[in-house]
């Protein structure tokens, strides 16, 4: 079988996006399928990662115009990012897709949901962590006498939750209830006590373990990668219930909370349980690896059917 990926392996210290095309380009040449990267003659299943331009400037509407010159080809579509993060058009664009494409892949039930999209040619496959997360992981169930809460977002968009992180550090320096750390990068005008420097995934593995408690504040996530690198790393977690995504992924060892007063009841809820929320955080041993498998399996299925 002849794939088009409409995403490059990259090497070096890329994201989980990245981390996953790469495995899924290895895993498709050892089971003897060509993979391509560029439109050409004789592709059998385009798999579209993401329908922005690649490299090439080749996007969804140049592979519906394959498809048409060639019909038997078959489009599976993932769904990433649906557009809640200030880009509209690229919720337009998804929305789109699905009355052009042969089969869906989405990252939540939630995604699915805020597209508007119900059907049998569809499948919900949750992202999972890389398992070099997994490599120093957190099992210590004793907390210091001022827990260290983390979090970390590479984008500086509002719906990351600064709001409540701004709040949350206020009382921090207040209180002395709790420390947090913040990783990554911040818009203009916010200045966090313990703001680290934004670090490449390599880092990020060893870094998340030093902490006890994993504090997200962001909204409407299609697929949050950021909650489970902490789940992996093994690190309970305390969630806003307008997550998306998020509510889905923190099945095992997370609370919700819905505003500011409750987000601190969470945060002493875990604290005060530890042990508990620390034993269901470790059963989670998802990987990448999962995610390619399914990947593959729906990709044979779709150029059989």
């Amino acid at each position: 079988m002849k794939i088009y990926v409409n995403r490059q392996p990259k090497v070096g210290p890329w994201g989980g996006g990245v981390k996953t095309v790469n495995k899924l380009s290895e895993r498709l040449l050892q089971d003897g399928h060509t993979v391509v990267y560029q439109l050409q003659e004789g592709i059998d299943v385009i798999f579209c990662f993401d329908p922005r331009p690649n490299s090439f400037g080749e996007n969804i509407d140049h592979l519906y115009a394959y498809r048409k010159a060639f019909p038997s080809t078959k489009i599976i579509q993932r769904v990433g990012d649906v557009g809640t993060h200030g880009k509209p058009e690229l919720t337009s664009t998804v929305r789109n897709c699905l009355k052009r494409s042969d089969y869906f892949i989405f990252p939540s039930k939630w995604a699915m949901e805020y597209v508007d999209y119900s059907g049998d040619d569809c499948s919900v496959i949750y992202n999972c962590p890389m398992k070099e997360f997994y490599q120093n992981r957190n099992e210590r169930t004793q907390l210091p006498a001022v827990p260290r809460v983390v979090t970390h977002h590479w984008s500086t968009n509002q719906k990351k939750g600064f709001d409540l992180y701004r709040q949350f550090d206020e009382f921090c320096q207040e209180t002395g209830e709790f420390e947090f750390n913040y990783i990554g990068q911040v818009p203009n005008g916010y200045n966090f006590r313990n703001q680290n420097s934004p670090m490449p995934v390599s880092g990020l593995v060893d870094v998340l373990p030093n902490y006890d408690i994993y504090l997200t504040a962001s909204e409407e996530e299609a697929g949050a990668n950021h909650v489970l690198e902490s789940l992996a790393a093994g690190l309970p977690i305390v969630y806003r219930d307008t997550g998306g995504s998020i509510p889905e992924y923190c099945s095992l060892g997370g609370v919700q909370y819905s505003n500011f007063s409750t987000m601190i009841e969470s945060l002493r809820k875990v604290r005060d349980s530890y042990v508990s929320y620390k034993k269901d955080c470790l059963k989670y041993s998802d990987t990448n690896d999962m995610v390619v498998e399914e990947y593959g399996k729906i990709i044979r299925r779709v150029y059989e059917s």
